[in-house]
């Protein structure tokens, strides 16, 4: 999972999950009766029904006007640079935050591009603010959901917790790539004639008024269950996809296309995993160790910190089902969904909603690399991490008034 492949072969993480569950179950360390009750389908639905959710928006061409709009608003590059972070962030915090960048980007670059705009700051401004709008809410990213399948957290309480910091980080995000750009927002008449524009358009659906109301409402209707309701969570969620599938415009085949399956496959792997991991005893006696040596993963700072450290080495998810099983603090869920989500802006392989915004920018002529992520990735993960240990600090000491 470091490495994010093995050497001489055609795997990415997703393949090494996969792999070691195989080679877990093939060599009788888990047996398949094992492995099936090792999955939390909670957190499996969850994710899946959220994907048919998004498919419905994306399809609906709802992402793409959402983007045209926000583009072509009448404001200077400072101030559009804030209406795309409020946005992106507010859509990340419903909808996944991969999706969203996924369909985002390539009207985003068009768009910049018909203003002479420089796309660069606005597409780096686009990874960052998803990553951080999808911490405010237990369904805006994929480790949210699991943290919350699994420690049952108030979808209302959590939301206040995380409101406050992620409103600054999104705040600090702004004045560090306004900072950064110091004025030179348009892009010279000679370098933009030399980048050939691939319209947005020929990429994407037509916005469908009907279809894309659909979809919000479900997503309106979802919310409403989740803040006011005792219902499952997944079951709800579940049963808004399949209302969503039930279609007489959009072929089921088409939505369940645009559904993330290897994402899927990656959690179903990792669950095998660390469901293996976790009956050798190394993880409890690697936590007793530490705890000895004075650093208690059930303590809030040292999980703050751990959460940072694992997140960078194996990326998020992984180390939030590591660092599960220590969240015994009332805080813990809050410390997990707030230090996994920041950490993924610091490195360009830190996210995949960040990989998903290089990898359309190089389609148009344009590149994102590790270096130039950096400059803002680096920055801003700093900043945001501070904001959220330092509101998280308040809120425990307000607790022990």
């Amino acid at each position: 999972m470091i490495l994010g492949g093995l050497p001489f072969l055609q795997l990415d993480r997703t393949g090494v999950a996969l792999l070691g569950a195989i080679a877990l179950v093939g060599i009788g360390a888990v047996s398949p009766e094992a492995a099936v009750q090792a999955l939390h389908l909670p957190t499996l639905i969850l994710l899946f029904a959220f994907m048919v959710l998004s498919a419905q928006l994306r399809l609906g061409g709802f992402y793409a006007v959402v983007t045209r709009r926000l583009a072509t608003l009448p404001l200077k590059p400072p101030l559009l640079l804030g209406a795309l972070i409020l946005g992106v962030a507010a859509l990340s915090a419903v909808f996944s935050n991969d999706i969203v960048c996924l369909a985002v980007a390539p009207v985003l670059i068009d768009a910049c591009r018909r203003r002479d705009l420089d796309p660069m700051p606005y597409l780096l401004a686009l990874a960052c603010a998803a990553n951080i709008g999808s911490a405010v809410t237990l369904i805006g990213n994929p480790q949210n959901m699991l943290i919350s399948a699994t420690l049952r957290l108030s979808f209302g309480s959590y939301a206040r917790e995380a409101i406050v910091p992620v409103l600054l980080g999104l705040l600090a995000t702004w004045g560090i790539i306004v900072g950064q750009v110091r004025g030179r927002w348009i892009v010279p008449q000679a370098a933009g004639e030399a980048i050939p524009i691939r319209r947005a358009e020929e990429e994407l659906p037509a916005f469908n008024p009907w279809q894309s109301a659909k979809g919000l409402a479900v997503a309106v209707a979802l919310l409403g269950v989740f803040l006011f309701t005792p219902w499952p969570r997944e079951v709800a969620a579940l049963v808004g996809a399949g209302v969503l599938l039930t279609c007489r415009r959009l072929h089921s085949r088409h939505m369940l296309g645009l559904v993330d399956w290897e994402l899927l496959v990656l959690f179903i792997g990792l669950f095998v995993v660390n469901h293996a991991f976790q009956h050798t005893g190394l993880a409890t006696d690697a936590i007793s160790g530490l705890a000895a040596a004075g650093v208690p993963l059930d303590q809030p700072v040292p999980l703050f910190a751990a959460t940072v450290l694992l997140s960078n080495l194996v990326s998020n998810m992984p180390a939030v089902m590591l660092l599960l099983h220590t969240a015994t603090h009332p805080q813990a869920g809050a410390i997990l969904a707030l230090a996994s989500t920041l950490a993924g802006n610091l490195l360009l392989v830190g996210s995949i909603a960040n990989l998903i915004v290089a990898d359309a920018a190089a389609r148009h002529g344009l590149r994102i690399d590790g270096r130039t992520h950096a400059r803002v990735g680096i920055p801003v993960t700093l900043a945001t991490l501070t904001i959220g240990a330092g509101w998280i600090g308040g809120w425990l000491a307000l607790g022990t008034l």
